[in-house]
């Protein structure tokens, strides 16, 4: 069952884990859980809701395992840039532990927060002159103008789209390449087709799947790796082994 469908009870539940000086009904086990969310095999990731008491020193968590909150020790995540996301009372929260102390949170990532359009612009780079037909190479070598240079060098916007039930969408780019694109002097970055992303061990994992029309069928799909370096509410900077990209919130 997808994470998404608890929403509706977050505010009940954290009502009633998370207040101050509350009992829970009769009926209500302590222990139950309150998610049947289950981690990717691997992940020690632990899964689930900021509580009341939340300040730059202490995270109050509520595990999706259910039973009481749990209070974290985050000094020294803070003074490291490891909080990503300022934890607000019912914010879904990916929490890593300290192996050797499991009173400190090493790193804390606000899901609620990562979720949403994630923005990035870019620019196009003129083609090798051995990829262009000849009579394009030959129209290169004459001079441009700067109204017809601003024209082609013009910027477009890709879209990431992390959605709360685990899969992505990414909008924006060319999806087919056209005879007119190869026309074109100039060509745009190749943009990533994510269709699912996931929080693994502190590390963002985002899976692009075989799309017809873009890679042979029965391809294995292609996994990439980030390591979150910002987030806030409008800012996202993911580091890939072989790039860093920012992005902006589009609201």
């Amino acid at each position: 069952m997808k994470k998404a469908l608890f929403s509706i009870m977050t505010a009940a539940i954290l009502a009633s884990a998370c207040g101050h000086g509350q009992q829970q009904a009769e009926s209500q086990d302590a222990t139950d859980a309150i998610s049947t969310y289950k981690n990717i095999p691997g992940d020690s990731t632990l899964y689930g809701l900021a509580c009341d008491g939340c300040t730059d020193s202490v995270l109050v968590f509520l595990p999706y395992s259910g039973g009481d909150p749990d209070t974290f020790d985050i000094i020294n995540a803070q003074q490291q840039h490891r909080v990503f996301g300022r934890p607000f009372i019912g914010d879904e929260l990916a929490v890593i532990l300290n192996p050797e102390d499991p009173e400190e949170a090493l790193m804390v990532i606000n899901i609620k927060e990562l979720t949403g359009e994630w923005c990035y612009q870019v620019t196009p780079t003129m083609r090798k002159m051995e990829q262009m037909p000849q009579r394009m190479q030959q129209r290169m070598l004459e001079k441009m103008p700067d109204s017809l240079r601003n024209q082609l060098m013009k910027a477009r916007e890709y879209t990431l789209r992390l959605k709360s039930d685990n899969t992505a969408i990414a909008l924006g780019g060319q999806r087919r390449q056209t005879t007119t694109d190869d026309m074109s002097p100039v060509e745009y970055p190749a943009m990533k087709r994510y269709t699912e992303w996931h929080i693994y061990n502190g590390k963002l994992i985002l899976k692009a799947d075989t799309i017809s029309g873009f890679s042979e069928e029965g391809a294995v799909p292609e996994t990439d790796t980030a390591t979150i370096k910002m987030l806030m509410k409008d800012t996202l900077v993911l580091s890939f082994p072989d790039h860093e990209q920012n992005y902006y919130k589009k609201h």
